[in-house]
């Protein structure tokens, strides 16, 4: 898994993502998944997503917030990725993968990205937890609970909840954090970024030489991770037995404590807000 890589906003994409493939040629899994916030369906962007599509059979996508940004409908971005739907489910040996869309928007939207899953989508939802056998793997880009949730993250948990004996871990993308939270009895891991924590324009900074900030002018409202980050996910359904097995990476310049970003949300400079994402044992009761 590899979550919001922002190939349109950092100027070593590319390289990042052939981190990831690279990787997981030597470790041979059932399916590649990218959660959100990858890069924009345009022309230049082309080689970066088919090298994704065409590294394994199952190369997955999950639909970020900024997917859009390009000028394409959520529609058109599934269409053009070749997805199943913006939401859909695939089995990988018998796991039930439920990939959601968290970016629908609420009658009340007024501006910004909409985070949210709508009626339709929830009845679809609903359907696929009580009709398909499971076990289920929940992926969104939106978290479902915890920091940065969906606005009715309620009406989700309720529905996962309730079939919470088929639920093993709701995976997420979007915050930037590595992070584990807990609704009920489940767990939701948020995945970090591939490239950086965003930390806005009052803390710009610059962590990359003048020619690169000259082209890319966003890389200076984050902070970089030096490294790509990704994880495996492992899981032995059977005995409820989930392993995350992350990479660690280091700030490619100051970090948000460094620049005195305030936190949100409880979180911690140096646990959740870091440069990693730590390898985890998970035991589902």
């Amino acid at each position: 898994m590899i979550a919001d890589l922002h190939q349109d906003l950092m100027h070593d994409g590319t390289v990042r993502l052939n981190a990831f493939l690279d990787a997981m040629k030597q470790e041979k899994p059932d399916a590649l998944v990218q959660l959100g916030d990858f890069a924009y369906p345009s022309k230049k962007n082309e080689a970066l997503t088919k090298a994704f599509e065409n590294a394994h059979p199952r190369a997955l996508h999950v639909l970020g917030n900024h997917e859009i940004d390009g000028g394409h409908s959520f529609d058109e971005v599934a269409k053009l990725w070749g997805m199943k739907g913006r939401y859909y489910t695939e089995n990988l040996n018998g796991l039930e993968l439920l990939v959601l869309d968290g970016n629908e928007k609420p009658k009340n939207h007024k501006s910004g990205y909409p985070a949210h899953v709508g009626p339709e989508q929830l009845e679809w939802f609903k359907e696929q937890l009580e009709t398909l056998e499971g076990p289920f793997l929940v992926m969104s880009h939106q978290p479902l609970a915890g920091p940065g949730s969906i606005d009715n993250a309620s009406e989700v948990q309720a529905l996962l909840n309730a079939a919470a004996d088929k639920v093993l871990l709701a995976v997420n993308g979007h915050t930037h954090i590595d992070h584990m939270a807990k609704a009920g009895p489940l767990s939701y891991l948020h995945l970090n970024s591939a490239s950086y924590k965003w930390v806005g324009e009052s803390y710009r900074n610059r962590s990359y030489p003048d020619e690169v900030h000259s082209k890319f002018r966003w890389i200076e409202y984050t902070c970089p991770y030096r490294e790509s980050l990704f994880a495996t996910l492992t899981l032995d359904p059977a005995n409820g037995r989930i392993e995350v097995r992350g990479r660690d990476s280091q700030w490619m310049g100051q970090s948000p404590a460094q620049l005195s970003v305030p936190t949100k949300h409880g979180l911690i400079n140096g646990l959740e807000i870091c440069p990693m994402i730590r390898s985890r044992r998970l035991v589902v009761e």
